[in-house]
């Protein structure tokens, strides 16, 4: 996975607040995940559960047959019973499913980054990390990695099987998981934080706008380029449903954060 420019989260094409049905505008939603392969990416974030199963769908209509480069990662271990919920379901029965739905609706043999979404406290966490290994013994999934999860539980994890990557919640004003996050770095994991713009907060303080004004960019752009320069395992994956905001989100990239900047934050 490049490190080097913000990745797309594909959990907004679906649009609805809920993240529940099909992408309202399927034609909006392929030009979304097209463009950003055309600025870059090379690594897109989708999961079972969000639409369920439309953001997968739209991947595939969108990018299918994959550029050779391209890098998938999905998700498993959640249900939605109705749109409001995202309750854990980490039995390796449903683990199983989960794999075998994504594989078909993202047409894939191999899926290249498969991720225990989020632990289920019911079902032992050996036996959840265990189906995912034995998924990727069977050559059904490439890599594995982990997601809302402790050091502790990281840990644990690692003696299954070898984890690639963390996705924890993570932004500038919420750094709660500064400790997997320094974990991920002394293992060389990657780290996907979630939610990396936060709730919009940061983007309306005094520091980000400024720093914004002098730099010539967005505050959105600021609060990236501080997420990318905050360690070298770091892959934000921003989420968006439109081409201008995904393209403000890439050039992120580009923006060189001074030294004194990114202390001020």
């Amino acid at each position: 996975m490049a490190m080097a420019c913000p990745a797309p989260g594909t959990m907004r094409v679906i649009e609805d607040p809920d993240i529940w049905g099909p992408p309202k505008d399927q034609a909006n939603a392929h030009r979304v995940l097209r463009r950003a392969y055309e600025l870059g990416a090379n690594f897109f974030d989708t999961a079972e559960s969000y639409g369920p199963h439309h953001s997968e769908t739209s991947i595939a209509e969108a990018m299918h047959p994959y550029p050779k480069d391209l890098v998938i990662g999905t998700k498993c271990g959640l249900v939605r019973p109705r749109k409001e919920r995202w309750d854990e379901d980490g039995r390796p029965e449903k683990l199983r499913q989960d794999l075998e739905g994504s594989l078909k609706r993202l047409k894939l043999e191999r899926i290249d980054l498969y991720q225990l979404h989020a632990p289920d406290p019911k079902v032992p966490f050996e036996d959840q990390v265990g189906a995912l290994a034995q998924f990727r013994k069977a050559g059904k999934v490439r890599h594995v990695g982990l997601s809302n999860v402790t050091v502790k539980q990281l840990e644990q994890a690692r003696k299954i099987v070898p984890i690639v990557s963390v996705q924890n919640r993570y932004n500038l004003g919420d750094r709660h998981s500064e400790d997997v996050l320094k974990a991920c770095e002394r293992l060389g994991i990657a780290f996907l934080p979630w939610y990396p713009l936060g709730d919009g907060a940061s983007l309306r303080t005094a520091k980000v706008k400024s720093i914004a004004q002098k730099l010539g960019a967005t505050p959105s752009q600021v609060v990236i380029a501080w997420l990318l320069k905050k360690s070298p395992v770091m892959l934000p994956i921003p989420g968006t449903g439109n081409v201008a905001h995904l393209e403000e989100n890439m050039g992120a990239a580009k923006l060189e954060l001074g030294d004194d900047d990114f202390r001020s934050l």
